[in-house]
């Protein structure tokens, strides 16, 4: 096996900022035939509903459905995928249900309001969104962690309804996926996917309900639908590949940090892998750490395009210069394996999730630790959040205006009102001046 090559900067060369701007770029252009054909797709299942999403789901999945009904899962399917899940498996998933639902809980938005001197009352108040959809990868890749970190935060926001939407390739279902969706509390299951189930989700057909928001990965497909009845209903967000910077000192042990490393760049060939540390030897054992234990990585050839396409080692000359970059970078997942990760992180602005110490892997975030594995990618950091109970909740604004206070904005209302020309504005506030 040949030694990978990995692109290798350094924070003080001159072309440094370019450099690192094109070590980033990630354009997945448009296709513009995906969009024309889920285009397709999506008018058909408004036009046909129930038959048209038979139609595609027979096609797509290679299976025989006959009547809508067929579609859904029965709610024993999900309990009964629980009961008979091996001992480890169903210890494993219900720690990270656990977890996952009391760091939601932390999250909860609260109403509140504020009485002013005049008895005006302004405030905001809190409601569950009434019915989410959750799409959930089927056949090959089978994501129970995607399905706990989903529903869990909807049920912690009081949603009403979840509506789970899975593809089953030939009938096939993955029993720790119905195993999650029990233990999450999902209420009912449809074995339908591709666009066709979002545009289901979106819009509604005999059998499946409309939703106000779809959230969960899919393909390029379930993508695009998603960005395409984004409007109709509210989406989580559009996931670009995954992401890990890995900021080090030089005093982890250099295996570690190269299956960290591994450990993002295994999900597919786009997915980047990045570490920077102050320390050049450092950087070269972790290199030989890579090279020695790759060839023992079950995915090691979609590590290796990873790698080697989109990975970098960086050299910075300290950890302050470290932090600039990875505000830079503003990465999905960021893991700080330094001496004292507290100090360092008050200098992080832009991440999606913050791995704390040498101890702390990314993986665990992925499965169990309790912050959700549903981040903003490709540096949209910058200005969003990770997924959380807010996701599933809207704000709403209160305004009780007392007599009083009705006089003294209705004349501030008036004046502004007047000078947009809007004179039907002003005078519905000048009728409530005493």
């Amino acid at each position: 096996m040949s030694v990978l090559n990995i692109t290798r900067l350094d924070a003080s060369s001159a072309d440094f900022p370019q450099q690192l701007k094109n070590l980033l770029a990630w354009n997945e252009s448009d296709d513009l035939e995906i969009q024309h054909r889920v285009l397709e797709i999506i008018a058909d299942v408004r036009k046909r509903g129930d038959q048209a999403v038979i139609d595609y789901t027979n096609r797509f999945d290679q299976r025989s459905v006959n009547l809508a009904s067929d579609l859904e899962l029965p709610k024993a399917a999900l309990l009964s995928a629980w009961q008979n899940l091996p001992p480890d498996q169903a210890q494993a998933l219900q720690i990270a249900a656990e977890r996952i639902r009391a760091y939601a809980e932390h999250q909860k938005l609260q109403p509140w309001q504020f009485t002013e001197t005049d008895g005006t009352v302004l405030g905001q108040k809190i409601t569950p969104l009434d019915r989410v959809g959750l799409y959930v990868p089927g056949g090959k890749a089978a994501y129970p962690s995607s399905v706990l970190m989903n529903a869990i935060p909807a049920k912690v926001a009081g949603v009403n309804e979840l509506i789970m939407v899975v593809p089953t390739p030939r009938g096939e279902t993955n029993a720790m996926v119905l195993a999650a969706a029990y233990l999450a509390g999902v209420d009912r299951v449809f074995t339908i996917g591709g666009a066709q189930a979002v545009a289901a989700l979106a819009y509604g057909t005999e059998t499946i309900p409309a939703v106000a928001k779809i959230v969960g990965p899919g393909n390029i497909y379930v993508a695009t639908a998603k960005k395409l009845v984004f409007g109709q209903v509210g989406i989580d967000m559009i996931a670009g590949p995954s992401e890990i910077l890995i900021i080090c000192d030089g005093k982890t042990n250099p295996d570690w940090i190269a299956m960290d490393l591994f450990s993002q760049a295994e999900h597919d060939e786009n997915a980047q892998a990045i570490l920077i540390s102050d320390d050049a030897h450092y950087l070269a054992e972790v290199e030989q750490s890579i090279n020695r234990l790759l060839p023992t990585m079950e995915r090691a050839d979609i590590i290796r395009t990873s790698l080697s396409t989109r990975g970098a080692f960086i050299k910075v000359d300290n950890l302050f210069e470290a932090a600039e970059v990875a505000n830079t970078v503003a990465p999905e997942h960021l893991e700080l394996s330094v001496e004292d990760p507290e100090a360092l992180c008050q200098h992080i602005r832009h991440a999606g999730a913050i791995f704390m110490g040498r101890y702390t892997a990314e993986a665990v975030g992925d499965y169990c630790a309790g912050p959700n594995h549903v981040l903003p990618t490709s540096s949209t950091a910058r200005y969003s959040s990770p997924l959380g109970v807010y996701d599933f909740q809207k704000r709403t604004s209160l305004i009780n205006c007392s007599q009083a206070g009705a006089g003294q904005l209705g004349k501030t209302a008036s004046v502004l009102a007047r000078g947009e020309s809007l004179t039907a504005h002003a005078r519905s506030a000048e009728y409530r001046i005493k």
